[in-house]
């Protein structure tokens, strides 16, 4: 497990940490709804849901639960918001996609709760990484290659295009979401982590 800070910090960096997951949570739920194709994991969420009949936020948690099995050889070190994003992300966008309609006429509508949903995950980021108490399980796969030697952008590209590849296969709906998810995502990190003036816990 990664060291916590100081005590009187803790509180501060922890209510960063939870208000960041539960944006991205709010974020994806948003994508979801939009139904306009996803970022490359919740294509996989999306597809693995569809074939186990379980909630897309269980199957959060439970790829999370089951992703830091490989930090194990990667030699990755937990944090307390490596945990946290396992367990919360997922409930969050349930109860986002209960809240919602299940389906939008407009196009126009749609759109922007896909574009929403982005900058809303932009914004969690910043203040789930900029809390500096661990990465989640998906990203310390890929910082865990990083150190073995490839460029973040390559193992994101590897990691991602896998989850994306199985997802398509069980179902999952990619489309021009999933272009502006990838094309987008990583400038909306750097721009609220410079608003939040923050330090970038990993490359994006």
């Amino acid at each position: 497990m990664l060291p916590l800070p100081p005590s009187q910090e803790l509180p501060i960096r922890m209510f960063r940490l939870l208000f960041g997951l539960v944006l991205f949570g709010i974020g994806g739920g948003m994508g979801l709804a939009a139904d306009l194709g996803v970022s490359p994991w919740h294509v996989f969420h999306q597809g693995a849901a569809g074939a186990s009949g379980l909630t897309i936020g269980i199957i959060i948690i439970l790829t999370g639960v089951g992703i830091l099995v490989f930090w194990i050889p990667l030699k990755q070190r937990m944090g307390i918001g490596t945990i946290l994003n396992a367990l919360v992300i997922g409930p969050v966008v349930d109860i986002t996609l209960r809240v919602l309609p299940d389906a939008f006429d407009s196009h126009a509508t749609r759109w922007a709760l896909m574009l929403g949903g982005i900058a809303i995950i932009g914004l969690g980021s910043g203040f789930y990484l900029g809390a500096g108490l661990g990465p989640g399980p998906r990203d310390g796969i890929m910082t865990g290659l990083a150190a073995r030697g490839i460029s973040i952008r390559v193992a994101r590209t590897i990691v991602e295009a896998g989850a994306l590849v199985i997802g398509m296969l069980l179902g999952g709906k990619a489309g021009i979401g999933t272009v502006a998810f990838v094309l987008l995502m990583g400038p909306a990190v750097q721009f609220f982590l410079r608003v939040l003036n923050t330090k970038q816990e990993l490359a994006v």
